[in-house]
């Protein structure tokens, strides 16, 4: 395969295959989109003029991955449901990618980047074995980009267990299958993203100019005390998580290192913009365990991207007042319904101008992922 038209015209069905699940929701998502659409594209309009939006935060599923991965299901709990087998009529619901784009219309979504789900990332597998994981998934997500690339670009899978290969991975993806960046978990078999182990990665990153997009998978050191009402795994443990991740990256110089890496981060960087101000704060006390860095820990975020996730019109004029509105992009976590109405969360926050809103609603990340008008 020597460049993305090639694999493209080698490939048999652009859409065989290739199933779109949510962050653990497959089974509402089915009966949603069994329901169908309306068949008719919203269009958004700011300041009288229609703007093509971006969806940066959307997941998918390779069922043809489990043969792959099926042997280690029993001893590592995987879950079927997000990952196979390719019968598994929860998964059927969504392969027909018609049934999307009507939602995706009904939304007002014109354009999505798509990355697997969380639980696709296979952290556990040897170098040989990730190769051909990381392969398949990567070419039936350039797959599908190819056949519709007006409505979807991708975000490739890496090994991060393995940072060398991830690094070739992505470099593979960006520049022979024609993906805009990638996607990672907040963390890897228990590691920080800013261990220098991960140099390679995000030296690569930088060089690629791409987007990292970064997804939090549960915070599993929090299990014990998540248990019991309010599935707190993922209301608390998805933000912690990126919370802590981003802090890591920051406090342990990986932005430093690496300034023109382009990170985006899910649900609006957890709660990291909602307390920076403590991170600030941190080297009065005891500075032998809070050293400096180049910048105050608060402006690093200046130069991060956080999805709009965070479902009120006041947390994202205060998100907004944080990080500055030119660093968020529209984000849904689809086909999940929680934030069907990302759109309109936008389009009536009071306190944002109209050019505000045409950055987020698509502008910001129509740049970042190289998207034409």
């Amino acid at each position: 395969m020597s460049n993305r038209r090639e694999f493209l015209k080698d490939l048999a069905s652009a859409t065989a295959g290739f199933v779109f699940v949510s962050c653990g929701f497959a089974e509402a998502a089915a009966r949603r989109m069994q329901a169908g659409g309306t068949g008719r594209r919203r269009e958004v309009v700011v300041g009288g003029r229609r703007v093509k939006t971006v969806d940066m935060h959307s997941h998918c599923a390779i069922p043809e991955v489990w043969d792959l991965v099926k042997d280690q299901a029993t001893q590592r709990n995987l879950q079927q449901l997000s990952t196979g087998p390719p019968g598994n009529p929860a998964l059927l619901s969504f392969a027909n990618v018609a049934q999307r784009f009507r939602q995706m219309d009904e939304w007002g979504i014109d354009v999505q980047a798509i990355s697997l789900y969380p639980g696709a990332f296979y952290s556990w597998a040897e170098p040989d074995r990730a190769r051909q994981i990381i392969k398949l998934q990567n070419e039936k997500i350039a797959e599908m980009c190819g056949r519709y690339p007006d409505r979807f670009v991708g975000l490739c899978a890496v090994a991060l267990q393995h940072p060398d290969l991830a690094a070739e991975q992505l470099q593979d993806a960006v520049r022979n299958l024609g993906m805009r960046g990638c996607g990672i978990q907040g963390s890897v078999n228990g590691e920080e993203l800013s261990s220098p182990r991960f140099h390679p990665f995000w030296a690569k990153a930088e060089a690629l100019g791409c987007v990292v997009f970064i997804h939090p998978n549960g915070f599993p050191e929090g299990q014990r005390r998540f248990q019991g009402n309010g599935w707190l795994t993922n209301v608390i443990g998805n933000p912690l998580e990126t919370t802590v991740a981003l802090s890591h990256l920051i406090f342990e110089g990986t932005l430093d290192r690496f300034p023109g890496l382009k990170i985006c981060a899910a649900h609006g960087g957890g709660f990291l913009p909602s307390y920076s101000g403590r991170s600030d704060r941190c080297f009065l006390p005891n500075p032998d365990l809070c050293k400096p860095v180049r910048k105050k820990p608060s402006e690093y975020l200046k130069q991060l991207y956080f999805d709009s996730m965070v479902f009120t019109g006041e947390g994202l004029r205060h998100l907004a007042a944080e990080v500055g509105a030119s660093q968020i992009v529209l984000g849904t976590d689809f086909p999940f319904e929680w934030e069907s109405g990302a759109v309109d969360h936008i389009l009536n926050t009071p306190t944002l101008t109209d050019s505000e809103r045409e950055a987020m609603l698509g502008g910001t990340a129509a740049r970042l992922l190289k998207i034409s008008a």
